[in-house]
């Protein structure tokens, strides 16, 4: 029988790309570690579509039981990869957004999270590698939709302080188009190679209008 139409394919495809747990005790936690260690260490090397559970679990010398106890498949451990990374991409929307206390302040922390999120990605090569998966795989595009409602609901936030008047449907779409606009743009710079990256991220803030909350009453 062909391993992949075993139980065990069936039993990971059931969990659809989530955890199956999280462990509490130090011995799991080290292990969970130790998985998305060498998980990594794999994608920088060889990309996340060549990933593979057996080089996981040959490499971090664990067994298949012990690996399946918490991902049942490599999407779960993506995924988990992703919303690490991404926790730390909303502290930084977060940070430079709660700043903003009129117009001039809004389009400069929106230049600033677009600078901050090009070099991110472009001193981290796994997660510029997981990022670009999020958008072709099914189950992971939820992580990327999430990720973006985020980031759409901090911008609107420092909106609605600017324009507390406006109708909440407006500022919503705005709100999530900018950030949408703002992902666009980084994900076709990291495409490049550095310094046409870099011009890009110039002429996306370059297009950036000086009053971005009042494209809600356009």
């Amino acid at each position: 029988m062909d391993g992949e139409s075993s139980p065990r394919r069936r039993r990971r495809a059931d969990n659809g790309g989530q955890l199956r747990r999280i462990p509490s005790q130090k011995r799991g936690r080290d292990r969970f570690e130790k998985i998305l260690a060498v998980a990594m260490e794999l994608i920088e090397r060889n990309g996340s579509d060549a990933l593979k559970m057996s080089e996981i679990v040959e490499k971090a010398d664990l067994s298949f039981g012990a690996l399946y106890q918490y991902f049942p498949d490599k999407t779960s451990i993506i995924r988990t990869l992703a919303e690490r990374f991404n926790e730390q991409g909303r502290a930084c929307v977060q940070a430079e957004l709660a700043k903003v206390t009129d117009a001039a302040g809004l389009r400069q922390a929106l230049c600033d999270i677009a600078d901050q999120y090009y070099e991110f990605f472009r001193r981290e090569p796994v997660m510029r590698d997981i990022w670009f998966a999020t958008q072709a795989d099914k189950l992971l595009r939820e992580v990327d939709a999430e990720d973006m409602e985020f980031h759409a609901q901090a911008l609107l936030a420092a909106l609605k302080r600017l324009s507390p008047d406006r109708q909440d449907a407006e500022l919503v779409m705005v709100s999530r188009l900018v950030m949408q606009l703002l992902a666009a743009a980084v994900r076709y710079a990291i495409s490049l190679d550095e310094k046409e990256g870099e011009a890009a991220i110039a002429l996306y803030k370059k297009m950036l209008p000086a009053d971005i909350e009042r494209l809600s009453g356009m």
